[in-house]
């Protein structure tokens, strides 16, 4: 365990020296504050606190943003090593590979932690700010906080695979790219297309509900949105919502970082020096 602490601290002052802590969380809270101040006006209508309206404006922006900074902060962090040439003498050390992958993983949902701790937080306390019955949806804000790390993680281990994988930086950023629009973009797209053109057959009632739940951004969002009514009344998704059980998008999340870290791993041993 303290192997993987050490490799976790010297990660964690590499992201500080590249600046990738300040980054990722002024993106974070930037983007938080303008939805929170964007999303008062919903309230009044559909009869919700401000903050269960801002939660679900956050889940929205979270599927996108925090796949996105998990996979630039880990897509060169084998393929990195490689170019420079400093993974030899890494392997020299007495740590195991898993160990290293570990290591890089704790430091960098760290990171993404604090961005996304302090980016909700930003967005939470305008809304309690403007609104004190808003702190009803405290509880909706604190799982929107370890899903989105739930779901760093995964896209941080699938970055590490397809770093793995490409062993060069430019190919791997070419790969983190490829990987964020298939997932979080293309594939709701092409769910989008089978809705119209299945117009509400067995395709749309019975594979949706599986495809979205196979999907970790889909999973996250569903789980989100369904686990609190009145966030899920905010996000206008309520029927929607409560066709797929909660804990199958629960699992989803859970497996997902376990699943992408055991690629990285696999794929991380066949990487010679």
């Amino acid at each position: 365990m303290n192997r993987v602490l050490s490799t976790a601290l010297a990660e964690f002052r590499i992201a500080f020296r590249n600046r990738w802590i300040s980054i990722a969380t002024g993106m974070m809270v930037l983007f938080a504050l303008v939805l929170a101040f964007a999303g008062a006006a919903p309230t009044g209508e559909v009869s919700v606190d401000r903050l269960s309206v801002t939660v679900a404006s956050l889940t929205s922006l979270a599927v996108y943003l925090v796949p996105l900074l998990a996979l630039l902060m880990s897509f060169d962090a084998v393929a990195g090593e490689v170019e420079r040439g400093s993974l030899p003498l890494l392997l020299t050390y007495p740590v195991s590979r898993p160990q290293i992958l570990l290591g890089k993983l704790l430091a960098h949902l760290a990171i993404l932690a604090l961005a996304v701790t302090l980016g909700y937080g930003a967005a939470a306390l305008v809304a309690v700010w403007s609104d004190p019955a808003a702190i009803a949806g405290i509880g909706s804000l604190w799982r929107l906080i370890w899903t989105s790390i739930l779901l760093g993680a995964t896209f941080l281990g699938a970055g590490y695979a397809l770093s793995a994988l490409a062993r060069r930086p430019s190919g791997a950023a070419g790969f983190a790219i490829a990987l964020w629009l298939l997932a979080v973009v293309l594939y709701d797209l092409a769910l989008l297309a089978l809705i119209v053109s299945d117009g509400g057959g067995e395709l749309t009632t019975q594979a949706l509900p599986i495809a979205l739940v196979a999907n970790p951004a889909d999973a996250f969002r569903v789980f989100n949105l369904s686990a609190s009514q009145v966030v899920a009344v905010a996000g206008g998704i309520g029927g929607a919502a409560d066709a797929i059980p909660l804990w199958q998008s629960a699992a989803s999340l859970v497996a997902w970082p376990l699943v992408a870290l055991g690629l990285a791993s696999v794929v991380f041993r066949k990487v010679t020096p």
